[in-house]
């Protein structure tokens, strides 16, 4: 299981989900540093939750990277590396309510033409709620049955992260901005999910819309509503299962406002296709997915999403 893993990780390159930002002057002044960055920030990515009975607890390490060049200055550049190391769990209470948490910490990289910089350090830390409203089972001929289940919930971001910059600085950048490890807002999120397996086939699909809130400074990050669709097999020896895993994602981030006015380059739409694989062993789950973009729109074109990735390690009780 371990040899497994090392190898997904090694030919892989394993690092968070964000969500996207980018550089913005606040006056007419020019920067030496280019003016658009794709950056990371307050996102939460649900994925394969762990069948469990009762609880789990695991760590997750998401990656993004994204490419960054003026059309107008193609000598301004910027390369931004977002990783994550998240520690999440969920616990169920009773059959009908799950409670799921995720506490993220960030190590990010950006390389441009003005130099290297790093950020390190606690982001948001998020609690949700889920409530199954609907469940079935029917037998589809011979052995196989069809489960289907329904859940809805809702949940909130606290303000764990630093966001501290001070916006009026009229040689603040939006990549100053977002670059911070946490909004600075108590932000809400909405979520909804729908799973079926027949035999051992599977689907799952994701809905979360997140409700973002005003800072102390009025800087408002925009809302970003988020949707994956998972499909996959298991295959199940006699102490292993193994389940690949294919889909598709969807995330749209309204414009960020700064004094209640859309900030230019902010907002954004992604499509990307999902590719991963699934084990388990006894209590043991290791997984690894990737995820590649086939239409996006950041930045009016000047930013571009290299990929996603994403690796976890996870423990059920």
């Amino acid at each position: 299981m371990l040899w497994v893993f090392q190898n997904l990780v090694k030919y892989s390159i394993i690092v968070k989900r964000s969500f996207l930002v980018f550089i913005f002057l606040i006056t007419a002044s020019v920067s030496f540093a280019c003016p658009i960055c794709g950056c990371g920030g307050g996102s939460m990515y649900m994925g394969l939750l762990p069948n469990f009975q009762s609880k789990f607890i695991g760590v997750r390490y998401h990656y993004a990277a994204y490419h960054t060049q003026l059309a107008n200055n193609p000598g301004q550049f910027s390369d931004n590396y977002y990783n994550i190391t998240e520690l999440w769990g969920g616990i169920n209470i009773g059959s009908k309510f799950k409670v799921l948490g995720f506490v993220p910490y960030y190590f990010n990289k950006q390389s441009d033409d003005d130099g290297v910089t790093y950020k390190n350090g606690l982001g948001d830390i998020t609690l949700l709620g889920q409530y199954k409203i609907w469940s079935a089972i029917n037998s589809i001929g011979g052995n196989k049955v069809l489960h289907q289940q329904l859940w809805i919930g809702g949940g909130v971001k606290l303000p764990t992260g630093i966001f501290n910059i001070n916006v009026n600085d009229t040689t603040t950048t939006i990549a100053d901005i977002n670059a911070q490890l946490g909004t600075g807002s108590i932000d809400f999120i909405l979520n909804g999910m729908y799973s079926f397996t027949a035999g051992n086939f599977g689907f799952n699909t994701s809905v979360t819309y997140k409700i973002n809130s005003q800072n102390k400074d009025r800087y408002l990050y925009g809302n970003k509503f988020t949707l994956n669709s998972i499909a996959y097999y298991n295959f199940s020896g006699k102490k292993m299962q193994f389940s690949p895993n294919i889909g598709i994602g969807y995330e749209n981030t309204a414009s960020n406002e700064l004094y209640a006015s859309k900030v230019r380059y902010t907002g954004s739409r992604v499509t990307t296709v999902i590719a991963g694989l699934e084990t388990s062993f006894n209590s043991i789950g290791i997984g690894i997915n990737a995820q590649l973009p086939i239409q996006q729109d950041f930045a009016e074109g000047q930013t571009k999403l290299n990929m996603k990735a994403m690796a976890h390690i996870t423990f059920s009780f």
